[in-house]
């Protein structure tokens, strides 16, 4: 059994019209999509983990077409979690019935990256995988980040992460960002990358979060 992690670029911005009204909410970051399932109707449920004040979202949320029923959960800090009960959209009805109609596991967490990208682990076997892929529209520009043999549960804990969010994890490390004491920062390490402090806070946030949810999940 093979798994390939791909950067999807949706025309759109994002795999579903519900996705993306998220995405262009002030204030609010799509961290994570928790849980994604395609219902026998063709309607679709979505469960994200969301950065920041969601509170203009609601009103954006109500007058979606797309949305059938919503709710907000768990809020603490300036994390929350909405579970979203949607119509069809494209591009996600397509993905979903691709990994129906050839017997593959989408790995969860969903991920987003900083340009958008919709980050997405799958794993099948080589032929399905291939088949798959053939199908996937042609305006839809995908990148491979990672690919190999299929092991469930933490040995694929790297593996899972996009090249640039290990090679932040591993800079971290070698500066010693996780020493105790600490011997380096988010600054250190934007320096040692030639990126800004913003970009490293939100890799180190991402990476972290799916190597404990892996862990602990």
């Amino acid at each position: 059994m093979r798994y390939v992690t791909i950067a999807i670029h949706p025309p759109n911005g994002s795999i579903h019209p519900v996705g993306a009204s998220i995405a262009e909410t002030p204030g609010v970051e799509r961290e994570a999509l928790l849980y994604v399932d395609a219902l026998f109707d063709g309607n679709g449920l979505l469960f994200y983990r969301l950065h920041g004040d969601i509170s203009p979202l609601g009103g954006r949320l109500d007058a979606q077409e797309e949305v059938i029923d919503y709710e907000v959960l768990d809020v603490t800090g300036d994390t929350s979690y909405i579970y979203v009960y949607v119509e069809s959209g494209q591009p996600a009805g397509l993905l979903m019935y691709l990994a129906q109609k050839y017997a593959l596991v989408v790995e969860t967490p969903i991920e987003f990256g900083p340009d958008g990208a919709v980050v997405i682990t799958v794993a099948g076997t080589q032929e399905n995988l291939q088949e798959a892929f053939h199908e996937f529209p042609a305006d839809i520009a995908v990148h491979v980040e990672s690919a190999g043999e299929y092991t469930p549960g933490h040995g694929q804990l790297l593996t899972s992460l996009t090249d640039r969010q290990r090679e932040v994890l591993e800079t971290a490390f070698k500066l010693g960002y996780y020493d105790v004491p600490r011997d380096a920062t988010h600054e250190c390490i934007a320096a040692e990358l030639d990126v800004a402090t913003s970009t490293i806070d939100e890799h180190l946030r991402k990476a972290e979060s799916r190597l404990f949810g892996s862990l602990l999940g």
